[in-house]
C-alpha cells in the first residue's frame, strides 16, 4: 500500500509520490515570533513532527524546513508597547527571545529539531530577487504613489484562489498594508517601503529603496531555497490557508516555480467549544500547560486526534491521556518483571524495530497518518498482552511488548527514552510519584499484615479499593508488587 496523503489543494486523497525517489522534502510555516507559544502551536509543530517521525520510520529520507519570522508588523508593534510600558526592548531581541521560548517548548514535547530553521532576516536578498522576478514576468508592481513599496498584481495571475477555490470577485482586500499605491484592494504587499515610525534597523535596502519583506514572500523564498523549486509537501495550520498559503502559490507559480506537490493543513484547537483568541481571553500558554501535566502526556493529547480535526481542550482530556499512558507503561513494566533476563525481552531496550509494528498499524499509518487509528491498535495489543500474562503465556506477552514498543517509538511516546528523563514538569512528576508510591506501598502493607492475621476480609477489601483504582497487585514468593492498570 502506498503512503496516501489529503491534498488541501485538490481536496482528496493521492499517493506520495516524491520529486526524488526516497526522499521527501517538506516545508512547514513554523511561527511569527511575536508573542509566548501556546497549545495551537503545540500541536501545529507536533502533527509534523508525528508526519516525519512516520515518514522517516518508513525508510524516506525526510528534509523537514520549518522557518522562524522574525521580522513583522506585530514585532515591531509589541517592541513599541513594550517601550510605551516602560520596558524598551529592542524588536530583534524581543523576536529572538520568544524564538527561544518556542524552542523550549516544542523540546519539552519531544519535536524533533528540523532539518534547518532559517528566519525571514537571513533570507532577505532571496525575497528580493524573487520580487525582481516576479516584475520582470509582469506579475507585480511597484507602489504608484512613489513609496517604494511592491504588490502582487492578483488581477494578472488567473488562477489566483486556486489552493481555497475562491474566486477573486469573492476575496476581501488584503489587510497587509495601507491601500495607497494598490492597482487594486485585493493586491498584497512584497515589498513594504520603511516608515518613518519604525526603527531603521528593520529596514534593508533593495531596488526599491529601504524597506521589509511582506509576509507571504518569505516562505516562498525560503522554501524554495532549501527544497528547491519544486517540492513534496508544503504544511501549516488550518488558519494559514487563506491569504498566506494562496498567496504563497500564486506567487511562486506565477515566477515560474511548481512549488509543493501536496498541501496538508492541520487542525486547530479549541476550549471550551469555542477557537482560543485573544479577544476572548482564552488562549492556553504552553508554559501553563506544562506545568499541568507530564510532557509526554501533553505530547500523547495532542497528539491523539486526527491531524485535520478539530482537537477539543479539557482538563479532562489531559487526565485520559495520562490513563492511557499508564496502561502502557504499566504493561511494559509488567513484562519486565515477568520476563527478567529472558533474551526475548531485548526488543524492549532499544532494540525495537520498523519489522515488529502491526499490520494494522501501519496501514493506519499509510491512510492519511491516521494516528487515532494507530493508537487504536497499540491500546489493543496492550490488553492482549496484558491478558497474555494474566494466563501465564509470557512469549506471546514479550511478542505483544515488542510490537508496543515500536508502536510507542514511532508515535514519540516512550516513556522510558531518555527524551522524559527530565525536563518542564519532572520535578512535580518525582513529587506525584513519590506520594502515589508510599499510599499504595501503606495499602499493600495493611493488605499483608491482614492476611498474616487471617482477616481475609480487609484484604480483600484492600485489594478491591485498590484495583477500583486502577491498581494491579501481584503477590510473588519474593513479595507483593503493584502496576497502574
Amino acid at each position: 500500500m502506498n503512503q496516501r496523503i489529503y491534498d488541501s489543494k485538490r481536496q482528496e486523497l493521492l499517493d506520495l509520490d516524491p520529486v526524488t525517489p526516497g526522499e521527501v522534502g517538506l516545508y512547514v510555516c513554523g511561527p511569527t515570533v511575536q508573542s509566548a507559544p501556546h497549545i495551537g502551536h503545540l500541536r501545529s509543530a507536533l502533527v509534523y513532527d508525528q508526519i516525519r517521525r512516520w515518514l522517516t520510520a518508513s525508510g524516506y529520507r525526510v528534509t523537514l524546513i520549518r522557518n522562524v519570522t522574525d521580522i513583522d508588523d506585530k514585532i515591531l508593534e509589541g517592541a513599541r508597547t513594550a517601550a510605551a510600558a516602560g520596558a524598551p526592548e529592542e524588536w530583534w531581541a524581543l523576536a529572538y527571545r520568544v524564538e527561544r521560548d518556542f524552542t523550549a517548548a516544542y523540546d519539552a514535547i519531544g519535536v524533533l529539531p528540523p532539518t534547518y530553521e532559517p528566519r525571514a532576516t537571513a533570507n532577505i536578498q532571496e525575497m528580493i530577487d524573487l520580487i525582481e522576478r516576479l516584475i520582470e514576468r509582469g506579475h507585480a508592481y511597484v507602489a504608484e504613489d512613489g513609496s517604494g513599496s511592491v504588490y502582487f498584481d492578483t488581477g494578472s495571475w488567473p488562477e489566483y484562489g486556486a489552493l481555497t477555490r475562491q474566486s477573486r470577485d469573492q476575496m476581501e482586500e488584503a489587510a497587509d498594508s495601507e491601500p495607497v499605491g494598490k492597482r487594486d484592494a485585493r493586491d498584497f504587499a512584497l515589498w513594504k517601503a520603511h516608515r518613518d515610525h519604525e526603527p531603521a534597523s528593520a529596514s534593508w535596502e533593495s531596488p526599491w529603496g529601504r524597506g521589509r519583506p511582506g509576509w507571504h514572500i518569505e516562505c516562498s523564498a525560503m522554501s524554495t531555497r532549501y527544497l528547491g523549486d519544486e517540492f513534496d509537501i508544503h504544511g501549516g495550520g488550518l488558519d494559514l490557508r487563506f491569504p498566506h498559503h494562496e498567496n504563497e502559490l500564486a506567487q511562486s507559480n506565477a515566477a515560474g516555480h511548481p512549488f509543493a506537490r501536496l498541501w496538508i493543513h492541520n487542525g486547530l484547537v479549541n476550549t471550551g467549544g469555542q477557537k482560543m483568541s485573544k479577544s476572548l481571553g482564552n488562549s492556553l500558554f504552553a508554559a501553563d500547560l506544562l506545568q499541568q501535566a507530564r510532557p509526554i502526556v501533553l505530547r500523547y493529547f495532542l497528539g491523539s486526534a486526527h491531524y485535520r480535526s478539530t482537537l477539543e481542550f479539557s482538563a479532562e482530556s489531559l487526565a485520559e491521556a495520562e490513563a492511557a499512558l499508564s496502561r502502557i507503561e504499566g504493561f511494559l513494566e509488567r513484562v519486565e518483571r515477568a520476563s527478567g533476563d529472558d533474551a526475548g525481552f531485548a526488543a524492549l531496550n532499544g532494540a525495537a524495530s520498523a519489522d515488529d509494528l502491526p499490520e494494522a498499524f501501519t496501514s493506519a499509518m499509510l491512510d492519511d497518518f491516521g494516528v487515532p487509528q494507530a493508537l487504536g491498535v497499540l491500546h489493543q495489543t496492550v490488553r492482549a498482552g496484558n491478558t497474555a500474562l494474566d494466563g501465564g503465556d509470557l512469549e506471546a506477552a514479550i511478542a505483544a511488548a515488542s510490537q508496543v514498543a515500536a508502536m510507542i517509538d514511532v508515535l514519540g511516546v516512550d516513556a522510558r527514552a531518555e527524551q522524559w528523563a527530565g525536563g518542564a514538569g519532572a520535578v512535580a512528576d518525582d513529587r506525584a510519584s513519590s506520594v502515589l508510591d508510599t499510599l499504595i506501598e501503606g495499602l499493600i502493607a495493611d493488605r499483608a499484615t491482614a492476611r498474616a492475621s487471617k482477616d481475609f476480609a480487609l484484604s480483600d477489601t484492600i485489594r478491591d479499593r485498590l484495583q477500583h483504582a486502577g491498581v494491579t497487585i501481584e503477590d510473588s514468593p519474593t513479595g507483593t508488587r503493584w502496576s497502574l492498570t
